[in-house]
């Protein structure tokens, strides 16, 4: 007999004999201690408690009175601007212009990776909430303390969290109010006669337009000084007879040094405050 047949045939069964001896010998190892060892025990003291672990249930039933009915829809209605938080912080404040903006001026500047876009994003984000700590004091001092201490209902806390946000976009977009009048006559609704008698699911697609307009607007003028150099180096480059050299290359170190050079961040973000609040 090989030593392959042997070891295919008859392994395995000698492997089955060596655990059926190891079972039945466990016992008297597990009961037996060596010489001169501390004796033990595997009881529990009676000091020793069991942890208590809460019990939770949820109980689901038919609504027996319309409050119940309507404290449900409100519950609803709470969690779904709770989703939405991160649109409405997007859309409704002026991270929208931030956000754009810094993002033209990475290109403008030919950087693919630096700064992140994470970091932009958190420039953006908190730029927005130094221009917006105003608004939002008026919607915690008038809505959110107020419904919290009793004194005013879910609607009306709505009502006045919404006033200050409307004041601030109708701030923004000033006299140009042409996209106003878009959406109005898309709607077929009356010409109104003041801001007020303008809706507000009217007035936030206006104002994400004029956003997006103000925004592009900023992004091109800040494009032509660079695109001045692209122009300029990729002429230099040509003239020299370095076809195959990417201009943008040789522009990048020259556009860095000028960005820095006339404090770059500093007039991009005094502009932009500028631009807000005028």
């Amino acid at each position: 007999m090989s030593l392959r047949k042997f070891t295919t045939k008859t392994f395995p069964k000698i492997f089955i004999c060596a655990l059926l001896v190891v079972a039945c010998c466990m016992p008297s190892f597990s009961q037996t201690f060596p010489q001169g060892a501390t004796g033990g025990r595997t009881d529990m003291s009676g000091s020793v408690s069991s942890v208590d672990m809460p019990s939770i249930s949820v109980d689901i039933r038919r609504p027996e009175t319309g409050q119940e009915v309507a404290f449900s829809v409100q519950l609803l209605l709470m969690l779904t601007i709770l989703t939405l938080a991160p649109s409405i912080l997007i859309l409704l404040t002026c991270f929208l212009r931030f956000t754009i903006v810094l993002d033209f001026i990475k290109r403008a500047l030919s950087l693919q990776q630096v700064p992140p876009t994470a970091v932009l994003n958190g420039i953006a984000f908190f730029m927005t909430l130094f221009i917006m700590w105003p608004t939002l004091t008026d919607i915690y001092n008038n809505a959110y303390r107020p419904m919290a201490d009793g004194e005013i209902g879910i609607e009306e806390a709505f009502t006045e969290a919404e006033a200050p946000l409307r004041m601030f976009m109708y701030r923004q977009m000033g006299a140009h109010t042409s996209y106003i009048s878009l959406f109005m006559s898309i709607g077929g609704l009356e010409r109104p006669e003041t801001l007020a008698d303008v809706p507000t699911y009217v007035l936030v697609p206006a104002y994400i337009l004029n956003e997006l307009t103000v925004a592009f607007k900023i992004g091109v003028l800040l494009y032509i000084p660079f695109i001045v150099i692209d122009m300029v180096v990729a002429s230099i480059l040509m003239s020299m007879g370095m076809i195959m050299l990417p201009p943008v290359q040789i522009s990048m170190p020259f556009k860095l040094m000028l960005f820095v050079l006339v404090d770059g961040w500093g007039l991009l973000t005094q502009q932009l405050f500028n631009s807000i609040v005028r």
